[in-house]
């Protein structure tokens, strides 16, 4: 007799590796964007997608804000062509980070999405810098 998880067959490992490596080029995680900001040389834009009102309350460091709907074209030329950009909005009830992905690679520009957003930052115990930081 199965359970509710073994009912549906695992993956072969040859279909887990691909989908969990192609997983990791959309995806990235607070602890990785914590390293890159306080450990390493960010080799990206993080991006707030949020309301400017949201992002002065509370944003990570180095990030900037522009929400996705004024993720234009002429906007983002302003940043070279091959410019990651890791997005984040609130969290995983918010699809603004989704959005803003799209925008994005609609653009034909590198983009991987944070999970977790400013939720998941505050969980993993890190910081938010405010308007008044």
């Amino acid at each position: 007799m199965s359970t509710t998880v073994s009912h549906i067959a695992a993956a072969s490992a040859e279909q887990a590796l691909a989908h969990f490596e192609a997983m990791l080029s959309f995806e990235t995680d607070c602890w990785d964007v914590h390293y890159a900001i306080t450990e390493q040389k960010p080799d990206f834009v993080l991006v707030d997608v949020r309301s400017p009102e949201l992002y002065a309350r509370g944003h990570l460091p180095t990030a900037i804000n522009i929400m996705h709907g004024k993720m234009t074209n002429h906007r983002m030329k302003a940043f070279d062509a091959g410019t990651l950009f890791v997005v984040y909005c609130a969290g995983p009830h918010c699809n603004g980070a989704n959005k803003a992905a799209v925008r994005l690679a609609l653009m034909g520009r590198p983009v991987k999405m944070m999970i977790g957003g400013v939720e998941g930052w505050k969980d993993e115990g890190f910081d938010l810098l405010s308007a008044v930081d």
